[in-house]
């Protein structure tokens, strides 16, 4: 897969949760290393895609709440 497939991916994993997932359940979706997954989950995090939450030993992760009123806009553009 590739890294744009990795991201998109990680995105709809956030998307269908329709809340918040723990880094560690993301990873679990992936047959990537942590410090790959947590590098996509940056790049999605300084692209303000998503927000990331720091609890104890884990991050919670979710899509900004901007994210998802754009892409209800795109998919209302798009005739969906």
């Amino acid at each position: 897969m590739s890294r744009d497939g990795t991201r998109l991916e990680m995105m709809g994993l956030l998307a269908a949760a329709g809340s918040e997932l723990c880094a560690c359940d993301i990873e679990s979706h992936f047959d990537l290393s942590q410090p790959t997954i947590s590098h996509h989950l940056k790049i999605l995090r300084e692209a303000g895609l998503v927000t990331g939450e720091r609890r104890g030993t884990w991050v919670y992760y979710a899509i900004d709440k901007g994210t998802l009123a754009r892409l209800a806009e795109c998919q209302k553009l798009a005739g969906g």
